[in-house]
This record gives structure tokens, sequence and C-alpha cells, in this order.
């Protein structure tokens, strides 16, 4: 035998090892094993990465899953892998474009109009360090599709959560909030040089304070809402950051991205086991970590900040206050 050829038992054994331990890094699966059968889920951004995987999971679980995406295309081709994956045939594409208020006022308007409950609504879809961009609404980008977008169909949907309690919200934000500021006087960078960076920081900031004054209004009613840190994945979110590109990052650094950046399917387990967990009933304001409960950066849990950014964000999208 070739003392250099090592046994294929070993080699699985060893690759087996390592991605235990990757795992392990990660975080975990999710622990609920609880059902949601015949409740009905809407995720946006459900076409592709940690939108898709949860709502997978989740159609495991028997929910009737609402895909909420702008392409409809890659939207229906996502519905119909889920079907064919879980057996669960409620699973249906709709279409909301967050970059556009009015289309988020129409997706709104069809699901109150159809759906008789809505149970579980999944913040999910956000673009990150995009180039200076704007919204249909004039809105920069990273703050218009990731936080004011999902701030207005959070509100507009909140009635039917309330009717169909108990219910929860689930906002992914990200560990990249902790870099993040509340920038009044220049939310949409129309004043100072954009920063891509700190644009998509504070758009994951302003989801954390959301979650803790939203959940502030909602004591009492039965909806619950958190805020989670998915980890960093390999999905399409990253595509304008340019390292996919980088041969720094693809040899240097790619075998600590291999143990450290988790599949899709591995971070889409916070966001199901906040959407699930019957341990987690309700709990409300909080910021998870994975699968752990940790307190947020100082900024996010600043009361005054929380509702001064509701106020500005509901004149901002034309909401009635209230």
């Amino acid at each position: 035998m070739n003392r250099y050829l090592v046994p294929v038992s070993l080699l699985g054994t060893a690759v087996g090892g390592a991605v235990l331990l990757r795992d392990y890094v990660a975080g975990g699966a999710c622990p609920s094993k609880a059902t949601i059968q015949g409740k009905t889920v809407i995720v946006t951004g459900a076409n592709t990465g940690i939108g898709k995987q949860t709502a997978m999971e989740l159609a495991r679980r028997g929910g009737n899953i609402i895909l909420a995406c702008r392409d409809m295309e890659k939207c229906e081709a996502a519905a119909k892998d889920i079907r064919g994956e879980t057996l669960n045939h409620h699973v249906n594409a709709r279409h909301l474009d967050l970059a556009s208020l009015k289309s988020i006022r129409e997706f709104a308007k069809k699901i109150i109009e159809e759906e008789e409950t809505v149970h579980v609504l999944v913040n999910n879809a956000a673009v990150m360090r995009c180039p200076h961009w704007t919204t249909e609404d004039g809105f920069e980008m990273q703050l218009g599709v990731n936080y004011l977008g999902h701030f207005l169909l959070t509100n507009l949907l909140l009635d039917k959560l309330k009717a169909s309690a108990p219910s929860r919200i689930i906002n992914l934000s990200s560990l990249a909030h902790i870099a993040g500021h509340i920038d009044f006087d220049d939310l949409n960078w129309e004043k100072r040089k954009y920063d891509t960076k700190a644009a998509y920081c504070q758009s994951k900031l302003a989801l954390v304070l959301f979650t803790k004054e939203l959940s502030r209004r909602l004591q009492g009613t039965g909806v619950t809402v958190n805020a989670l840190h998915p980890g960093v994945a390999r999905t399409e979110l990253g595509r304008h950051t340019g390292m996919h590109k980088s041969a720094f990052s693809s040899f240097t650094l790619g075998p600590i991205f291999w143990l450290l950046v988790k599949s899709p399917q591995l971070a889409a387990q916070p966001s199901t086991y906040l959407a699930v967990a019957e341990e987690l009933e309700g709990v409300s304001g909080q910021y998870f970590d994975g699968l752990k409960e940790k307190a947020p950066a100082p900024e996010a849990e600043d009361e005054e900040v929380a509702r001064r950014l509701w106020a500005e964000s509901a004149r901002l999208v034309g909401l009635q206050m209230s």
C-alpha cells in the first residue's frame, strides 16, 4: 500500500469532522421541532438565499407560505422548487418591490383582501453595499429597501397580524448595525459623500430600533416582533462588495470564510427558530445573534432615537401617525 495514500474512511471522517466544526462555529440547526400547520407566513426576498431557505424550512413545517419578491420569474421558480422539495403545495409567489411604496401598498391590499390570516411576517429582503442608487420614491436604496419598505409593509399588515394573534414579526438585521448611526439630518445621503458601507449599517441599525419601538406599541396585542443577525452567509446579497471576485479573498481568506461563513440553509435557522419556537411565545423587542438572545448596540436601545426614527419614517412613507 502506498504510504502517501489516505484511507477513504479516514478522509471521510476528517471531512465530516471539519463540516461539524464549521457548523458549530457558524451556529447550529433550529432546536425547535414545532410545526405551523395551516399558518400563513410571508417571507420577503424569498426567491434566493436565506429568504428561500427560510421559506423552505417553514413549508416543511406545514405553513401556508407566501414568497414576496420583486422578480416574479425567479419567485415562481423558487415557489416551484419549494413545493417540489417539501411536497407542500401551499407555497405561492406574489409580487412585491420594496423599492416602490406603490408596490408595497398594492401587495398589502391584496394580502388583506385575499388572506384570512397572517401569522408570521419575515422581513428578510435586503440590498447590501450597492452603488448610490435611489428607490422609485427617492430614498437611498439601502435605507429604502432594507428598512423603510419593511416599515411600511409591516404597518400596513398590523391589523391583519393582530386579528391573527398570536402572531410574529421577524426583522433580519445584521451584526453590522453596531457600526451604524442614524443621521437625522441626512438619512438619505443627500448632503454627504456617499459611503455605501455606512449606509448599509444605518439601515440595519434602523431595523433594530424599529423592532424596539414596534414592540413597545404592540404590548398586549398578542403580536411579537424580534430582530436577528442570521450570520454571514454565502448568498447573492454580497454581490456588490467585490469579495467574491478578489484573489486575496479567495486564496488567502478562503479557509477562514469556509469556517465562518454559513450556507443559506444554516443561516435560515435563526429565522425559522424565531418563527416557530414555542419557548419564544411572548418574547418581543429582543435582538438575537443567531439562535441566542443578545444585547444590541447601545444606540439600538435608545428609546428617544427609536421614537424619533418612527415619526420620521412615518412621514417619509406617508403613513398616518398614531
